[in-house]
């Protein structure tokens, strides 16, 4: 599904029209990408968590040389599906 898609079937589902569906959606996004942004995490109860973890620094190996490398440590998004999520899944 795209985003395209789901502004459409949230305007669908909400009775809104395509213009306020993609200000509710945009604005979904935004505030969670800006809460992970800060390092907060973001719960959305029955659907799951997005959050932000720290990646140690490593010893890696540079493929065409051969060469080791040290690899920074970094943060990247998660997400982790909820109980709800995993149970339709399965």
């Amino acid at each position: 599904m795209t985003k395209n898609e789901l502004i459409e079937k949230v305007a669908k589902k909400a009775s809104l029209t395509k213009r306020a569906a993609s200000d509710a959606v945009n604005s979904t996004f935004n505030t969670v990408r800006d809460s992970l942004s800060r390092g907060e995490k973001v719960v959305i109860t029955g659907f799951g968590t997005f959050l932000v973890r720290s990646r140690a620094a490593r010893r890696g190996r540079n493929p065409q040389t051969g060469a080791t490398i040290q690899i920074p440590s970094k943060k990247l998004p998660s997400f982790t599906a909820g109980k709800t999520i995993k149970r339709l899944i399965k």
